[in-house]
């Protein structure tokens, strides 16, 4: 499914890679989950506040319309118990939106987005009451809106800077056992987390 979504982003931006301008973000970001899950026999979840750089790629079809794929760095993202660490797990959080853009006479251009997003975990280590568990966690698609701006100082030919808030709809199905033979305890880990995110832009 991933593939997919990447392949038909690259394929859109190709065939109309003459007609607008492309655009460079540069950002970090605070990913700050919403949500917690309770699981009968363990508790409850709850994924921790991670920091990660964000860079992304925008195309402009025109002054309005644009499509964005946020990239990352690996995130290294902690699972708490009872307020206890015990998972750490690596992921990746490509997100892709089409996004419009409110043209106006200042240099503030506020602008909103809707899309997608997944959750690509690998990686998974167990830690403190769940040491010794086999814990693995599944890819998960979800929806992603957004909502910033983009300020352009009057004597900036193309850098500015940006501000914007995301939310992704993210339940990634975790599986747990202790032993071979076991039967594994699955159940969703609800973050839905917003991404805050501030950094520079760059338009070519």
């Amino acid at each position: 499914m991933l593939k997919k979504i990447t392949l038909v982003a690259l394929m859109g931006l190709s065939a109309s890679a003459m007609a607008g301008q492309w655009q460079v973000k540069l950002g970090g970001s605070v990913v700050a989950p919403t949500q917690d899950t309770f699981v009968d026999g363990l508790g409850t979840f709850e994924a921790d506040h991670e920091y990660a750089f964000t860079p992304s790629v925008e195309y402009f079809f025109n002054d309005n319309i644009s499509t964005e794929l946020l990239l990352a760095a690996p995130i290294n993202h902690d699972v708490q118990l009872a307020g206890t660490d015990v998972v750490r797990i690596k992921h990746l959080p490509p997100t892709l939106t089409a996004k419009y853009h409110f043209k106006n006479s200042t240099g503030f251009t506020p602008y909103i987005g809707v899309g997608g997003t997944a959750f690509v975990a690998w990686d998974e280590e167990t830690k403190g009451a769940l040491t010794g568990l086999d814990v693995k966690v599944k890819e998960d698609f979800g929806f992603a809106g957004q909502i910033g701006f983009n300020f352009q100082p009057a004597d900036a030919k193309n850098w500015g800077v940006f501000f914007d808030a995301r939310y992704a709809q993210l339940s990634p199905e975790v599986t747990a056992k202790t032993a071979a033979g076991d039967t594994p305890a699955k159940f969703d880990l609800d973050i839905d987390p917003m991404v805050y995110t501030i950094g520079y832009s760059y338009k070519f």
